[in-house]
């Protein structure tokens, strides 16, 4: 029997919360991006002395579209790139509205 073969043997007899939880890990491994996929660059020192030295580009992303799912963002999880991490996080706290509910 293939994969898919045996994967809709086992869909068959499963339940519906279990076939829930499998959809949305599936949903999670399809938005991950593929190893090759993923650039890794050095970080950059802050005290650098030469201004000659080539800093790595920043790659651009896609805009998430307006009624987009939590699961949508996964795909930008860990790509913060540049050494004003915690500056910009403090300037989102600061600057951020209540939430109402």
């Amino acid at each position: 029997m293939t994969i898919k073969e045996l994967l809709l043997q086992e869909i068959e007899s499963s339940s519906d919360n279990l076939l829930s939880q499998t959809l949305d890990f599936l949903l999670f491994i399809k938005s991950k991006p593929a190893e090759d996929e993923v650039s890794v660059t050095p970080p950059i020192q802050k005290h650098q002395t030469s201004t000659n030295e080539e800093r790595p580009k920043v790659q651009e992303a896609k805009p998430i579209l307006r009624g987009s799912k939590a699961e949508d963002l996964l795909k930008f999880a860990g790509t913060w790139q540049g050494d004003d991490f915690e500056e910009c996080l403090q300037l989102v706290y600061d600057t951020r509205s209540q939430a109402e509910f």
